[in-house]
């Protein structure tokens, strides 16, 4: 019982954790929010490209993580 109890606490702290390096932005320039998914509801307006970038790249150019999926 203890063995499964360790276990549900380890799978419940893993679970939510974002294991994505990849991130989505709407175009190659003008964007404020990133993305993990391609189809995430916030990129349905992007009237431009949808490029895939690196988590540290769109850190480093100033972006945040987009409202739904934070």
């Amino acid at each position: 019982m203890k063995k499964l109890l360790v276990v549900l606490v380890i799978l419940s702290f893993t679970s939510f954790t974002k294991i994505s390096e990849n991130v989505y932005i709407c175009g190659p320039k003008g964007s404020s929010k990133y993305h993990y998914t391609e189809n995430c509801r916030g990129l349905n307006a992007c009237k431009h490209e949808v490029v895939k970038k690196s988590l540290k790249e769109a850190k480093d150019l100033g972006l945040t993580l987009c409202g739904w999926e934070d």
